[in-house]
């Protein structure tokens, strides 16, 4: 029986934190579906928009080898139907969201992964913002 396993995020300016996160959720199955959040939903979410388009961190995700399936997230209360509409039997955040999908585990397993230390895609894009001053 394949395990599939279920993240999401925005995968703005791609880096190795992001894949670091897709291999270790990879690791937890044998199917992972990923879903990016979409433009409207990062400008609601974070208050921006992102560096990349929705069709460009779609694009980077999927070539990514771990990745079997891409597609756009609309909505964060959407979850649920998310995961039952990818049969997913794991869903895998980072701890950064730690409790906050607990609701799901009568659906599926629940993951919250360490995020890694000192990488975050926020400080990135000010640090390139602030290199031109």
């Amino acid at each position: 029986m394949t395990r599939t396993v279920i993240t999401f995020g925005t995968f703005d300016v791609f880096h190795v934190g992001h894949l670091r996160v897709i291999q270790r959720a990879a690791a937890l199955g044998d199917r992972l579906v990923v879903g990016v959040s979409a433009d409207a939903l990062n400008e609601r979410k974070k208050g921006r928009a992102p560096v990349f388009s929705q069709a460009e961190r779609l694009e980077i995700v999927a070539s990514l080898k771990p990745v079997d399936e891409v597609f756009v997230e609309e909505s964060l209360e959407q979850k649920r139907e998310y995961i039952l509409a990818y049969s997913a039997d794991v869903l895998v955040m980072g701890d950064d969201w730690a409790g906050r999908f607990d609701e799901f585990e009568d659906i599926c397993e629940v993951h919250y992964l360490p995020r890694t230390p000192a990488i975050s895609t926020t400080a990135l894009i000010e640090k390139i913002s602030n290199a031109g001053e």
